[in-house]
C-alpha cells in the first residue's frame, strides 16, 4: 500500500531547513474562494466536507524562503499555519523596515504533492505548521491563574 492522498508526515524544522528560513512577508489570513467578487472575503477554515476531517482552526499563510535550496523556483514558497490567532514572529529584521527576519517553524508537517506542469513536472511539499518558536501573540499563553483569583476558605469574598 502507498502513502494515502493528503497524508502530512510531522518533521522537525532543523531536518527540513538546515540553514534556517527567511520570512519574506507578513503574515496573513487565507481566504476562502468565493466566485462572487462582490462578496465579503471570509477566513478559511482548517476542515475538508468530503472527507469530515480537519481541525477547525482558522488558516494563516506566511511566504518564506529556503536558503538552502538550490533552484531558485523552489527556494520561496508559502507555509499554511493552523492556529487560533494570528502567529507572530519574535525575532529582530534583518534589516530594519524590510519585514525580513529568520523563523523557526513549531509543529511542521509536510505533504508531498506533484508540482510544475507538462513535462516539468517535480515531486513538492506543502508545508503546514502551528506556530513560529517564541511566539507570544497569545496563541500559547498559559490560561490565567483562576484559582488564584478565588478567595480561601478563611477569606471572605467582598463584594
Amino acid at each position: 500500500m502507498g502513502v494515502p492522498k493528503g497524508y502530512e508526515f510531522p518533521a522537525q524544522h532543523n531536518d527540513m531547513f538546515p540553514n534556517q528560513l527567511l520570512m519574506l512577508s507578513q503574515v496573513t489570513q487565507v481566504i476562502k474562494y468565493n466566485p462572487d467578487r462582490n462578496a465579503v472575503p471570509e477566513q478559511a477554515i482548517d476542515y475538508d466536507p468530503k472527507t469530515g476531517k480537519g481541525t477547525m482552526l482558522p488558516l494563516w499563510k506566511v511566504t518564506v524562503s529556503d536558503p538552502s535550496e538550490e533552484k531558485g523556483k523552489r527556494a520561496s514558497f508559502e507555509v499554511i499555519f493552523r492556529a487560533p490567532v494570528q502567529p507572530v514572529p519574535s525575532t529582530e529584521e534583518i534589516a530594519p523596515n524590510t519585514g525580513i527576519r529568520f523563523i523557526e517553524l513549531e509543529g511542521l508537517t509536510c505533504e508531498p504533492r506533484v508540482m510544475g506542469q507538462g513535462e516539468f513536472k517535480y515531486l513538492g511539499y506543502i508545508y503546514r505548521a502551528t506556530g513560529i518558536k517564541g511566539d507570544n501573540s497569545g496563541a500559547k499563553m498559559p490560561p490565567a491563574d483562576v484559582p488564584a483569583s478565588r478567595p480561601t476558605r478563611g477569606d471572605k469574598a467582598v463584594a
